[in-house]
């Protein structure tokens, strides 16, 4: 597989094949456990979409289709008062994601000195503006601590809330407020004297992109 799983047939893939919340697919799959596909169709291209962003198309099938499987084998554990299974699955893939790290930090770092790893770019078209960007940003995430970048990927990349981010990690809230402060600071401090992200943060959209969303920092 080179892309995000597709739904199956019949299923809109976007959540809204049958008008069951997630904690109602997984706890009927109990009884029925060809209900969880349902699950499947609803989160997979947006948990494959993120692992890719991370570790590159190859990794994130893997990534993917372990986290379904974890999920699928640990379901009678889910905690059905959530509703939306998104920072569980999310949670999963991060801690899957967490053991290829060496993998990430190299590949960031690479991009970070060159402008291209098949990796690290696998999460930036190949525009000379937006690798003139991607290169010192990756240098950035690179030296975040992995929990750090968890937290901040989460947020960015994920679309992840703050108590979301907390569900999916199993922390504290106060604990992902202050490493996603910690991972700005840095982000900030690492970009705000490269003259290539300046430029990214004064340009329209359609040029820096939404990975590069002034927000990031703030």
């Amino acid at each position: 597989m080179t892309g995000p799983p597709p739904a199956r047939p019949g299923t809109s893939g976007d959540g809204e094949d049958d008008g069951r919340d997630d904690a109602d697919v997984i706890a009927q799959s109990l009884d029925e456990p060809e209900l969880f596909a349902g699950l499947y169709d609803r989160h997979a291209p947006d948990i494959h979409r993120y692992a890719a962003r991370r570790l590159g198309e190859g990794a994130a099938d893997d990534i993917t289709a372990e986290t379904f499987l974890i999920a699928f084998r640990t379901r009678d554990r889910y905690d059905t008062a959530h509703r939306l299974a998104r920072p569980w699955l999310y949670g999963i893939a991060a801690n899957l994601i967490g053991k290829h790290r060496r993998t990430e930090v190299r590949a960031l770092k690479a991009l970070a000195r060159t402008g291209h790893d098949p990796v690290a770019a696998s999460w930036s078209d190949r525009s000379d503006e937006r690798i003139a960007v991607q290169a010192p940003l990756a240098g950035a995430l690179a030296a975040l601590s992995p929990g750090d970048r968890h937290v901040l990927l989460l947020v960015a990349w994920a679309d992840l809330g703050y108590q979301e981010v907390a569900e999916a990690l199993r922390i504290p809230l106060g604990t992902v407020r202050s490493r996603l402060n910690r991972a700005r600071r840095k982000v900030r401090e690492a970009l705000s004297t490269d003259p290539a992200f300046a430029s990214a943060l004064d340009a329209s959209p359609a040029t820096a992109g939404q990975e590069l969303s002034p927000s990031w920092t703030k």
